[in-house]
């Protein structure tokens, strides 16, 4: 093992939709910009602050077509992937850098609620169409049945 690691887990809402290019061998890549807030109180002043940090997310096939189908502008996801910068140059021929984040992992946390109807029906059949990290939000308390642990020891 090397030693290091680059992983990126965020909770945020979506700045956009999400934006598709499709390849030639039947490939494709969704891009959609992220935002993430921070707020603390000013020590100084006793004043709310409150930054706002974008980010570049970058998904991949299947996940890229379950995103752009899903997802809409403002919606709340969990993105979890990698950290990765692209250098290239410009039309005056200048060096540029763009930082994203490449997604590996996802999960929609916008309540079904807050969807408009349509989405509503389609939303699970994206959550079987890929294996998702749960919603560490989520209580599962609700769905033990409490009859099948009467004769437990403990």
């Amino acid at each position: 093992m090397s030693g290091t690691l680059n992983k990126v887990m965020l909770i945020g809402h979506t700045g956009d939709e999400v934006k598709m290019h499709y390849f030639e061998g039947g490939g494709c890549i969704g891009r959609f910009p992220l935002a993430t807030n921070e707020e603390y109180l000013n020590k100084s002043t006793g004043e709310r602050v409150s930054n706002t940090e974008w980010h570049n997310i970058v998904v991949r096939n299947k996940g890229a077509e379950i995103c752009e189908k899903y997802l809409k502008k403002g919606d709340k996801v969990y993105i979890e992937g990698r950290i990765k910068t692209r250098k290239w140059v410009d039309d005056k021929n200048q060096e540029r850098y763009s930082t994203e984040v490449q997604c590996t992992d996802f999960t929609f946390l916008t309540p079904k609620s807050a969807s408009n109807q349509n989405q509503d029906a389609s939303l699970g059949a994206a959550n079987e169409a890929k294996p998702q990290t749960p919603n560490p939000n989520t209580s599962h308390a609700g769905s033990v049945d409490t009859e099948d642990h009467d004769d437990l020891p403990f």
